[in-house]
């Protein structure tokens, strides 16, 4: 049967084809929605785990149970994983271990560019990348296949755009799930103490050794044999772009992109007078075939920052010169993101904003109110340094006099990697207020579950964490809790916290706009009263999608030049902005 599937669906299903029954994950774009599409098949686990790290030891668990066992993230989340990953790569798995790191090339809802191929020669462990939807789906059932093979974990590499495009996916009867539950006792081989670890370490050298004798046979590595003036080495969607713009140029596609097949490349090399290496992001194949002593054309004509497409490629081939950019023209004007309407972090930031303390964020959608005219929020690094950086921050100006330090983090991701920090804050006694914004659910990836909402991803009920309980036991004593679409409650905690001495924490405690399970009724949409609008603007300072300038409107004893509107089909009633309204204009 075909099927129109996206590269994360397809990935889903590959991993169902191939008996896999136990999945976990923290959600993170581009990869969210595989383990979402996963959880949908009969007979199987899958979590939402609080990071990508504890997800990693849930499946690495798994696998020594005898499972065939697959982790998902992006990857930034390997980061966080990179612990676990590191030394499994050492023990083996018993079972089968694949993990999935989607990258994000061109930075679409990622805070950096990383290539995390980089990951599988640093781990020493295998790396497979797709082109298409329909690689996806086998390359995930080879995956595993390698896994039991060499006793591994394996890489399974994606990127945005083969995560989210669609293309026709084949699909085959899955695999008729094998229960191989039992551990094999032996200390030797799972307990990595130096002396354990010492053993291992040489075993991970002799698998090296049979993966780069398997490589070279490995049928998905392709050569593609046409014009021997030109050849191409590339992977996964650069392929793609590749293909379309030098149909007629001879290719070495790699299918395992770690480690590369020495002979193969060789091979081709003879067959071809001049190679060009085509890979986003790192010189990541350019530099190993260099080193291999075969003469390649690669960065010094191919960006090393964002995706290619097909121009960008053909303009570097032939014009042959450095930063090649796209001849596509964007015919889209630039639309910055905005938080939605009745978002309750809009109220939050826009009481912060008042009080002209630095803040420190963190990732999710309250990011956003970092850009004008909200600028509530002034430092982004990574998934829960916001507190630390508080703490640090704080600390350093004390010594000085400056003053408290604001940092804010939402309720996923204070679960994700900010309790740590909260408790290192109470127990250094940090001067910081430390902001949760807790609106019940992972907001910024698509509403997914996690330990404060009360829900598993099956769909079941689950302990859910009272975080005022959390963080009292965590050592803090100064703790409010305040709905952030009250501006006179919200201005006054934010005050009073700031003003004490040692840690507060404030509990900013609203479901998202557009969660359902919270059953939040619509409120009759405001409206602006042309008669009492004084063109103060002030309305505009919220940044609210519904609200906009009309020019030109004037009142007979005002000194106005023009009024505030609001579209009343996307208004959904918060009533912020008739509490900003000093005139009464907005009712």
């Amino acid at each position: 049967m075909k099927v129109l599937m996206s590269g994360n669906e397809a990935i889903a299903r590959g991993a169902y084809e191939a008996g896999v029954r136990f999945a976990a994950a923290y959600p993170g774009t581009p990869s969210t929605e595989i383990l979402e599409e996963f959880s949908k098949y009969d007979g199987v686990y899958a979590e939402w785990s609080p990071n990508e790290k504890v997800a990693v030891e849930v499946t690495i668990g798994a696998a020594l149970a005898g499972e065939k066992a697959l982790a998902v993230m992006k990857h930034v989340g390997v980061n966080v994983a990179a612990d676990p990953i590191f030394t499994v790569s050492y023990t083996g798995i018993n079972g089968a271990l694949v993990i999935v790191s989607a990258d994000d090339p061109s930075l679409h809802s990622s805070q950096n560019e990383q290539d995390n191929r980089n990951y599988a020669r640093f781990a020493k462990i295998p790396m497979l990348e797709p082109a298409d939807a329909q690689e996806a789906k086998e390359y995930i059932k080879l995956a595993f296949a390698i896994s039991e093979k060499f006793d591994t974990p394996v890489f399974l590499r994606s990127t945005t755009r083969v995560a989210h495009s669609k293309a026709v996916v084949t699909l085959t009867e899955p695999e008729k799930y094998k229960d191989k539950t039992g551990f094999t006792y032996n200390a030797e081989k799972y307990v990595m103490v130096p002396v354990n670890a010492r053993t291992q370490r040489v075993e991970v050298e002799k698998r090296q050794q049979a993966l780069k004798e398997f490589v070279e046979i490995f049928p998905e590595n392709k050569m593609e044999i046409s014009n021997p003036d030109v050849g191409i080495i590339t992977a996964g969607m650069p392929y793609n772009y590749a293909k379309e713009v030098f149909p007629n140029y001879s290719y070495l596609k790699l299918g395992m992109v770690y480690p590369l097949p020495e002979k193969l490349i060789r091979n081709f090399a003879s067959k071809v007078k001049k190679i060009y290496v085509i890979e986003e992001l790192d010189p990541f194949l350019e530099e190993q075939i260099k080193a291999m002593g075969i003469k390649v054309i690669g960065k010094e004509i191919f960006p090393y920052t964002l995706e290619f497409d097909p121009g960008i490629i053909k303009n570097a081939i032939e014009r042959n010169t450095e930063g090649a950019v796209s001849p596509y023209k964007k015919s889209l004007s630039p639309r910055p993101p905005n938080l939605c309407p009745g978002c309750p972090h809009r109220g939050l930031f826009y009481a912060l904003r008042k009080q002209k303390v630095y803040v420190h964020g963190d990732i999710g959608c309250y990011t956003l109110s970092y850009m004008k005219p909200l600028e509530g929020l002034h430092s982004c690094i990574c998934m829960g340094a916001s507190i630390g950086m508080a703490h640090g921050m704080s600390k350093a100006m004390k010594e000085k006099g400056k003053g408290k330090v604001v940092g804010v983090i939402g309720d996923s991701t204070f679960l994700h990697s900010g309790i740590t920090s909260l408790l290192n804050v109470a127990y250094n006694n940090s001067d910081a207020l430390i902001i949760i914004l807790d609106n019940s659910t992972t907001a910024m990836t698509g509403m997914q579950e996690h330990p404060g909402t009360g829900y598993t991803l099956m769909g079941k009920e689950a302990k859910k964490v009272n975080l005022k309980v959390l963080i009292s036991a965590l050592g803090i004593e100064n703790i409010k809790v305040i709905d952030p679409l009250d501006q006179k409650a919200t201005r006054s905690a934010i005050k009073e916290e700031l003003a004490k001495d040692g840690p507060s924490v404030i509990i900013a405690q609203r479901p998202c706009a557009l969660f359902k399970r919270a059953n939040i009724k619509p409120k009759p949409a405001l409206k602006v009263d042309p008669d009492k609008c004084e063109g103060c603007k002030a309305c505009l300072g919220l940044n609210c999608p519904p609200i906009s300038w009309k020019k030109g409107v004037t009142k007979e004893g005002s000194k106005r030049k023009g009024i505030s509107f609001i579209d009343e089909t996307l208004c959904n009633g918060c009533g912020l902005c008739e509490q900003v309204c000093k005139f009464g204009a907005i009712s």
